[in-house]
């Protein structure tokens, strides 16, 4: 009786057992860990070698120019300089310029990352490479900023690199490089870039090429391209108010005026051959049947109707005599708001000339910044800005400022900003104004890396509220030259 008990009791004991064993054996296999959201690959990377005690983590990225690499979502924060990734550019991402050592795989930074640690390896870097070159997607395939076809963006012109920079007007991060020009063998040096005024379009014009291009902004693909005639040193563009029509200008002895058919990228003209020369900054009048342009050299400007029958040229002094002797060398052109009256720059006598639109009269001289160059409007607080490229700073770091004016007072303050800024633009959504810095001279701000195409520039943004300068600094490539807004 014992036995047969004995015998039932091992019965069930490996029963039990044999269930334990069947239940284990069929369990799934631990799920690969996965960390803040990058694909696994690349998270190992950054797991082992980036986010790690000190350096990249949430402890310390603070102290490691503010870069937090344990997650998707906080790598897209951002740094100190910017966005060190820029989806489907690694070209253009400074993650890959610090882990690099290896000369056939682009631009070598110091110092090296991780720092005091054993260099990744050339899989590695080529890894983070292709990734980014994917458009650096999460581990579910997302890829960042790729939704909102109506975001509101800022469009940088790098004209030392042949390049927009993208930026993302919510957070003021660069969130793509477009290439632009048709020419990859050589530096076409676009010049300005412009947005349609209903803002589905930008447009831009180059030094060294003949071409205009046309690009959407909800996915900043190219639209189309126009040869604006044989002739080179696009300079400046206007367009219309119905966005129909632009007008682009050459700068040079013989300056050109091409207008253009932006519905169907058609030429429509192109005018010149010794009516006008050194032609530079282009504005419509507010019915649009008026174009003005600044003589860069002299006290004048040329008045043409757009039907194109007349040049006529205004003086800037109401001396009714022009001269093209270097005096006050008007630089750009644009008009209040409501059109009754126009402002010029004049580079050579650090001045903003007011000009009444009726008789072309000359009604105020404002003083500005050293050497005046590019304009940009604030609307909702009656604003308009300068960028002056050479005024002197104690700062060794800082040569520029922006002069601000007041539209219908004309008083004018000058606010020291950037290091030769040049570019402008106006948010005032966000009561931003951006001003782009060229920093090409040596003796400006070192940059926090050099790229492919060699010294950075930089943006800087001034709260419209205080005109404040914002502790943000956000580094593009080299020479950013113009700034567009898209409404």
């Amino acid at each position: 009786m014992k036995n047969n008990r004995a015998i039932q009791c091992l019965s069930l004991y490996s029963v039990y057992f044999l269930c334990l064993l069947i239940v284990f054996s069929c369990s799934p296999d631990p799920k690969i860990p996965v960390y803040g959201d990058f694909p696994t690959e690349v998270a190992e990377i950054f797991a082992n070698k980036c986010a790690t005690s000190g350096c990249h983590n949430d402890a310390s990225y603070k102290g490691a120019s503010n870069l937090n690499l344990t997650s998707f979502h906080n790598l897209f924060l951002g740094s100190s300089s910017g966005s060190p990734v820029i989806p489907y550019r690694s070209d253009f991402s400074s993650l890959v310029y610090f882990i690099n050592t290896y000369s056939d795989l682009g631009p070598i930074n110091n110092p090296t990352m991780p720092l005091n640690g054993k260099a990744l390896s050339k899989n590695e870097v080529l890894t983070i490479k292709k990734w980014i070159d994917k458009g650096a997607p999460d581990i579910n395939g997302h890829i960042m900023w790729s939704d909102g076809l109506n975001r509101k963006k800022y469009y940088v012109l790098n004209q030392g690199c042949d390049v927009v920079t993208v930026f993302d007007a919510d957070t003021q991060l660069p969130i793509r490089y477009i290439n632009v020009g048709n020419n990859p063998s050589v530096a076409e040096s676009p010049h300005m870039i412009r947005v349609s005024p209903d803002g589905k379009y930008w447009y831009v014009i180059f030094v060294a090429s003949h071409i205009l291009q046309k690009y959407r902004t909800s996915d900043d693909a190219l639209v189309g391209e126009i040869s604006l005639g044989n002739y080179q040193d696009w300079n400046t563009i206007a367009i219309s108010n119905d966005g129909k029509k632009a007008y682009c200008v050459s700068w040079n002895s013989n300056s050109r005026l091409a207008v253009v058919d932006l519905e169907h990228m058609k030429l429509l003209h192109n005018i010149g051959g010794g009516s006008f020369s050194d032609a530079h900054g282009v504005a419509l009048n507010q019915s649009n049947d008026t174009l003005y342009i600044t003589r860069q050299t002299g006290n004048y400007i040329y008045k043409i109707d757009t039907s194109l029958t007349a040049i006529l040229e205004v003086t800037l002094d109401n001396s009714k005599l022009p001269n093209a002797t270097s005096l006050l060398d008007p630089h750009e052109i644009t008009f209040s708001p409501d059109g009754k009256t126009y402002f010029v720059s004049c580079q050579k006598s650090n001045e903003v000339r007011v000009m009444k639109t009726a008789g072309d009269v000359l009604i105020k001289v404002i003083q500005t910044g050293k050497y005046p160059l590019e304009f940009a409007k604030s609307i909702k607080h009656n604003q308009l800005f300068v960028t002056c490229q050479d005024e002197p700073s104690l700062n060794i770091n800082s040569k520029g400022c922006v002069t601000a004016i007041n539209m219908t007072t004309y008083q004018a303050q000058n606010y020291p900003v950037g290091y030769q800024p040049h570019g402008i633009g106006v948010d005032d959504v966000r009561d931003l104004l951006i001003v782009a810095s060229r920093n090409i001279s040596s003796s400006g701000p070192a940059p926090h890396h050099t790229g492919v195409c060699g010294r950075n520039g930089f943006v800087n943004y001034l709260d419209l509220n205080t005109m404040n300068v914002l502790s943000k600094k956000t580094e593009v490539a080299s020479d950013p030259y113009s700034i567009a807004v898209k409404p």
